[in-house]
């Protein structure tokens, strides 16, 4: 027979233990979601990317050759490397719009707030293929871009701005920038929203100005708001396919594919889907690694 001091001890002890499985028996249901929606296809991908395949057929097993050809395939080369320069386009510059139309509607008053916040961010309701339908008669020979630069006398910059080999990546990185802005201006406006403006009383009253009030205060509170902006613009980034296959399908020539798309074309049109899923998975790498570094620089201290 115990006495109480040693029942209660007991209980103490067990009482961890119960609740992690409590806590388990919550999470089970997310995780075999989870497990079976996210990580078996990621498994998946991974194992035919070490195989010959064409989806149908018998399949050969190669190794890492899938991978080797990307690293030899200047096709593949240049589709990842239009993904960095959409980065510059997607995250980059909207970052840098941003933060400047936020600080302007936060720190001026601007009568109807909602309504400037509501009409910035209706890019990011929008489809993606209605955007990029939209901007195709844009940027259309005879559209209102060219229309607008005969009308200022600037005929000798209009252009097929989507047929021609310099200025179609850019064009098409300009519409993630329209489409990205909205939502990193939103997103740091919340975050300004919370500076309290004895902060900048005081700072006006130490001498400062608009612009070093921007740098000593404004920035480093939406630190954690710009990590947040360039880890959803980064993915958006490497990750657009639909974007690219509405507007210029890779054209013209490769001057606008991308991992994506081209994910899309070797296992779809070519029936190689073991350089397809290896290129899914190098891209997914790449879009682990730079988040994680931008992750990394957001929370240093």
């Amino acid at each position: 027979m115990s006495d109480g001091t040693t029942t209660v001890g007991r209980s103490a002890t067990r009482r961890p233990a119960r609740s992690g499985w409590v806590a388990w028996a919550y999470l089970a249901p997310a995780l075999l979601i989870y497990g079976a929606f996210l990580l078996f296809p990621l498994g998946r991908a991974a194992q035919y990317s070490l195989f010959e395949w064409d989806g149908l057929g018998e399949s050969t097993f190669v190794g890492l050759d899938n991978y080797v050809e990307i690293l030899y395939d200047e096709r593949l080369r240049e589709a990842f490397w239009h993904a960095l320069v959409l980065v510059f386009f997607y995250a980059v510059l909207p970052l840098a719009i941003g933060l400047v139309l936020a600080a302007l509607l936060t720190r001026s008053q601007v009568r109807g707030l909602g309504f400037f916040r509501s009409v910035i961010f209706l890019p990011q309701v929008i489809a993606m293929v209605v955007v990029a339908v939209t901007w195709r008669q844009i940027y259309a020979p005879d559209g209102p871009l060219n229309g607008f630069l005969r009308l200022i006398g600037l005929d000798s910059l209009t252009r097929p701005w989507l047929g021609d080999y310099t200025f179609t990546l850019p064009a098409v990185g300009l519409i993630g920038t329209w489409v990205c802005t909205g939502l990193v201006t939103v997103l740091l406006m919340a975050g300004m929203s919370r500076v309290p403006r004895e902060l900048y009383e005081a700072a006006r009253l130490d001498g400062s100005g608009p612009v070093r009030e921007f740098f000593a205060i404004t920035l480093p509170t939406v630190r954690g708001e710009i990590t947040v902006a360039l880890t959803l613009t980064i993915v958006a980034a490497l990750k657009t396919f639909d974007l690219v296959y509405v507007t210029t399908s890779g054209g013209p020539g490769t001057s606008t594919t991308v991992p994506s798309y081209e994910i899309y074309r070797r296992a779809f049109q070519l029936g190689d889907v073991g350089v397809a899923t290896a290129v899914g998975i190098v891209l997914t790498i790449i879009v682990f690694a730079i988040n994680g570094v931008v992750n990394m620089i957001g929370d240093r201290k």
